[in-house]
């Protein structure tokens, strides 16, 4: 092996000690006189005897292919085609070859334009065109032009770098050809030959590149194969989210594609799910498979993304089957597998507000305080008591058995609240037994007896709580309710009406939208029921697009006088709009054009936040730059539209990570120099962006914010600390709350806001989260984001909302409760306790070979926690999952091929 020479020794050529493919600024065919000559002469000495026999070889060579005999001609290329191809060289240098070949560059091009049409043209073109990847111009695309002039042959034989560079030369033609109005057919055969080069030399993502940018991506099916389709897949679907629309669907469909090709039925339903509504069906995922077990784990994913879709004779002809299936969709197996859960872990134990409280670690005055306003804290408790106990069927408040001293001590409980707090009290029932429809039915109905208007209302909103995500043939839940749409009271039929949005959040269920829309059309209805009508409309037929719905609530919106339209609770009436197209994006223009003709009072509001639902979830740059526009404008008073912007911000770049973080970094900004009315959203913005993922810089910002001098801002801050630890237990998130709760021990409506946010940070005590995100962050359930959004919308005005009599709007986060489990079960769906790792995600897409998709596990037995940014793997080869992401219910099969030593 020769030793290198000093990089640094050839001042006249382009330093080998740059990557290849960047040209020297001006190619140099001869080499310069004078000052150039010494430095030649002086290079020339550098070189080993091997070097210096190799130039002059290849100087001979370029004479002789100047021969005007063509077998001469023919021969000298042949060697130097040789030469070139048999070159190596480290990373960082050129070949030899071509370093030696670089002063003649030009010398050999001037002979190709003389030379006759014949093969040996083609054969110089195709030195010409290896030579160009270092000697042309930047922007002159020579190689990729001698190429198409010179023979056919395999590309890949003269390297790695050589393609790649053709490949970028070929996008930049593409698109100078697409540009001028030319035909681009001409290229097609070369991108063919490159992609099939990658894909054969696990260079997925650059075949990727290349068919992305000739538009030509539905090529790769065929391409693909075994091996390598499932880097291909990764790689589409991460890149779909940072591609504009349409190209997004686009890749996202081929991936769907390549998916049923191999036969990876529960990628490909992933796939679909994302794409649900926009062309893609779910029953041939299902018809394509006799698989009854794999088809039971598709339900599981279609249950906990939401989606409530029949099982017909298509999908499994067997009733069995059918009822089966059936039952998996309907969430029949959430409670029980929440359970199973939490006996595992030693959690069933009932919690009482004051086990989160923990006010003997407070010391000083907020210790004693707790007399002041007592409704007011006993609505606390009530809801922190929900919150800890959501779904474990048991309590210290409500569900106390009769038999203990006190007969009956959850009557007392309920009869501790005033009024309205009754209606929280009964409904807080339902939360407790949340998912368990059976039980929870038959322990509300007693409350529905009662003569106390409140209460019957809230054992209402229980009721649709109970059944929230879980569906029956019998539809208790609506028969129940329907009967009391007809009683005068308002707060009876509000319990009614968001018990119902709450039960059939995300069915499109017909019935309910003509009870519904009877109260949106009738002039008598008093403006609360006519909010929350329009609201759970909103919430039953989320992202539906639904014509119908939309024109009705348009007409409230149209017909209302201004002093109405004023009223705080009126701004969510634009919001039930917005969820009908929640993340349909451009399917909202007209609907957006018709709100521009609205009363000026509630018009930009309008627009805004159909604008920010709309692109929810889709990680839309353009909006969110416009969104900023508008937080940076400085508004006469009482203008209102700023906090959904602030709002819509977070909503459309929670998609992906990158695009959470900028919009942190956006919102620190907006703090600092914003009007009050954004700073007062910019905490509730931020708690929607990590929900239920306490990041340390977004919780330091809280923790400041939650001191601040506005009222509004301090409380928003409070709420979001509990929206960000929500479900985590986080012992730092904790202990600021019990710090702020000695600090506000005198403030009602802080204190109120920061027993909430404990309730909050202990949900479900721990088992819980209210992320919408879930199968590896790539699904975003609608039904859980329309909970949140509404939720956030209520708190932009705590003070009326919130801490006014509507505090029950904070149940309708049932919506995105889900237990934030692993929870392995063999083919008859009994729990089945495997090894797993759990460890912290890592991005794989693009490297090479089989890296490790999980870092810092710890092994633990199933079911298993899984905290945000978490991923699971299975740590024995005993059995195999039947879903490629272990999350919420996974059947195991066990492994044919495992022998046990």
């Amino acid at each position: 092996m020769p030793p290198r020479e000093d990089p640094n020794g050839d001042a006249s050529s382009a330093s080998p000690s740059d990557p290849v493919p960047p040209p020297p600024q001006q190619p140099q065919p001869q080499p310069a006189k004078g000052k150039g000559k010494k430095k030649d002469e002086k290079k020339d000495d550098d070189l080993s005897e091997e070097d210096q026999a190799l130039k002059e070889q290849l100087e001979l060579y370029v004479v002789r292919a100047q021969d005007p005999d063509p077998g001469v001609q023919k021969l000298a290329l042949e060697s130097m085609r040789q030469e070139i191809r048999s070159a190596t060289s480290s990373m960082t240098s050129v070949p030899k070859p071509l370093k030696f070949l670089r002063p003649h560059y030009g010398t050999l091009k001037a002979y190709f334009e003389t030379m006759p049409e014949s093969d040996l043209k083609k054969y110089m073109a195709d030195i010409l065109s290896v030579l160009a990847l270092t000697m042309s111009a930047e922007g002159e695309r020579e190689s990729l032009n001698y190429r198409m002039i010179g023979s056919e042959g395999d590309i890949g034989s003269w390297g790695h770098e050589y393609v790649r560079n053709l490949a970028g030369e070929i996008a930049q033609e593409f698109q100078k050809r697409q540009d001028d109005g030319m035909p681009t057919d001409s290229l097609k055969e070369l991108v063919e030959q490159i992609v099939s080069f990658h894909m054969k030399h696990n260079a997925e993502p650059e075949a990727v590149d290349l068919l992305m940018e000739v538009e030509k991506l539905d090529l790769l099916v065929k391409h693909v194969d075994s091996t390598n389709y499932k880097r291909t897949c990764l790689y589409l679907t991460s890149s779909s989210k940072y591609l504009p629309a349409p190209d997004d669907m686009s890749a996202l469909k081929i991936a769907f594609e390549i998916y049923m090709k191999f036969g990876d039925f529960a990628n490909a339903l992933r796939i679909a799910l994302l794409l649900y509504d926009k062309s893609l069906e779910l029953k041939p995922i299902f018809t394509a498979t006799d698989d009854f077990q794999l088809k039971k784990q598709f339900a599981f994913i279609i249950a906990r993304h939401g989606l409530s879709i029949e099982i017909d004779d298509d999908i499994a002809a067997d009733e069995n089957e059918k009822e089966a299936l059936q039952d998996i969709i309907s969430n029949i197996k959430l409670s029980e597998g929440y359970l199973t859960l939490a006996r595992d872990i030693e959690v069933m134990e009932p919690k009482s507000p004051e086990d989160i409280y923990k006010v003997h670690l407070i010391d000083g005055r907020g210790a004693t305080s707790s007399s002041l306003d007592s409704a007011r804290q006993n609505l606390a408790a009530t809801f922190v008591n929900a919150f800890v106990n959501a779904g474990f069927g048991q309590d210290k408040l409500m569900t106390t058995p009769s038999d203990s001293s006190s007969s009956g001590s959850s009557g007392n409980w309920l009869f501790k609240n005033k009024e309205h707090g009754k209606a929280s009290a009964a409904a807080s029932l339902g939360m407790i037994l949340l998912w368990d429809s059976d039980s929870g039915l038959a322990q509300l109905d007693k409350y529905l007896h009662s003569n106390d208007i409140h209460v019957v209302a809230g054992a209402l909103l229980g009721i649709g709580i109970v059944s929230c995500g879980v569906k029956s043939d019998c539809d208790p839940a609506f028969a129940l309710i329907s009967e009391y749409f007809s009683r005068d009271e308002s707060i009876i039929r509000i319990g009614a009406i968001l018990g119902l949005g709450i039960a059939y959040a995300g069915s499109q269920k017909e019935e309910v939208r003509e009870n519904l829309t009877a109260f949106l059309t009738d002039s008598q209805v008093p403006l609360e029921v006519l909010v929350f009508s329009a609201i759970s409309l909103g919430l039953v037929f989320v992202g539906s697009c639904n014509e119908e719905v939309a024109q009705t609530i348009i007409c409230v919106l149209m017909e209302r006088s201004e002093p109405e339209l004023a009223e705080p609770i009126m701004r969510l009436l634009p919001v039930a709009l917005g969820l009908l197209y929640l993340g349909k994006q451009e399917s909202v223009e007209a609907t957006a054009e018709v709100s521009k003709t609205f009363d000026e009072k509630i018009r930009n509001y309008c627009d805004v936040t159909l604008m920010s639902l709309a692109y929810a979830g889709t990680g839309n740059v353009l909006k969110v730059q416009k969104l900023l526009g508008i937080c940076s404008e400085h508004l006469e008073k009482g203008e209102t539209h700023q906090g959904p912007a602030v709002l819509g911000i977070s909503l459309i770049a929670m998609a992906e990570e990158l695009g959470a973080e900028m919009a942190v970094r956006s919102l620190e900004r907006l703090l600092q120099y914003g009007e009050q009315n954004i700073r007062r959203a910019v905490p509730l913005a931020l708690g929607l962006l990590c929900i239920s993922n306490p990041k340390v810089n977004v919780m330091d910002t809280m923790s400041r914010l939650s001191h601040d001098a506005d009222a509004e801002v301090s409380m928003a801050a409070i709420i979001s600390l509990g929206l960000i630890g929500a479900g985590t237990n986080n012992a730092r998130i904790a202990g600021m709350l019990r710090n702020l709760s000695s600090y506000y021990y005198k403030e009602a409506g802080h204190l109120f806001c920061v027993r909430i946010a404990q309730g909050l940070v202990h949900l479900g005590k721990g088992l819980l989260t209210l992320s919408p995100y879930h199968s590896d962050r790539f699904l975003l359930s609608p039904i859980a984001l329309a909970g949140l959004v509404t939720v956030l919308h209520a708190c932009l005005d705590m003070k009326s909302i919130i801490l006014g009599k509507y505090h029950y709007m904070l149940y309708i986060l049932t919506l995105a409760m889900q237990p934030r489990m692993l929870l392995t079960v063999d083919e008859d769906l009994k729990p089945l306790s495997v090894p797993v790792r759990v460890g912290q995600a890592v991005d794989v897409v693009g490297q090479a070979g089989r890296p490790k998709t999980i870092t810092g596990f710890q092994t633990h037995s199933t079911p298993v926690l899984l905290a945000a940014g978490e991923r699971a793997e299975l740590a024995t080869e005993k059995y195999l999952p039947l879903t490629p992401v272990l999350e919420g219910f996974v059947i195991l099969r066990k492994n044919p091929e495992y022998h046990e030593d």
